[in-house]
């Protein structure tokens, strides 16, 4: 399993950002997808999954400005960011939940005020 997650930067409050990530070594397309976040001296959390026929979950934090995609046919999970704010400010993975969990090497995300 790889996951490669991109598209990270450094962005304004009320920016925008996509992240993508691409998928391999797996079956991909019958599997949910997941992006995560950690924040400097917090846990990881749950920012927002895609299931295999597309229904999605949002942290409620998030609900709103961020939206989750799939492209089976690339083998590719994205995340748009809109109206970003500082406390979005963190590192992003990419998951996938198989017989454990698999995470993305990360992108970081920062958003000045």
């Amino acid at each position: 399993v790889q996951l490669q997650a991109s598209g990270g930067g450094l962005v304004q409050t009320g920016g925008s950002l996509r992240l993508s990530c691409a998928a391999s070594g797996f079956m991909f397309s019958i599997n949910t997808m997941g992006w995560y976040r950690q924040a400097p001296g917090k846990q990881r959390e749950l920012v927002a999954t895609i299931a295999s026929r597309g229904d999605t979950n949002y942290a409620d934090s998030v609900k709103g400005r961020f939206t989750i995609s799939r492209d089976n046919a690339r083998k590719m999970v994205h995340l748009q960011m809109n109206n970003l704010k500082p406390e979005d400010t963190a590192t992003y993975y990419c998951n996938l939940n198989l017989n454990r969990p698999y995470w993305g090497q990360g992108t970081q995300v920062t958003v000045s005020s």
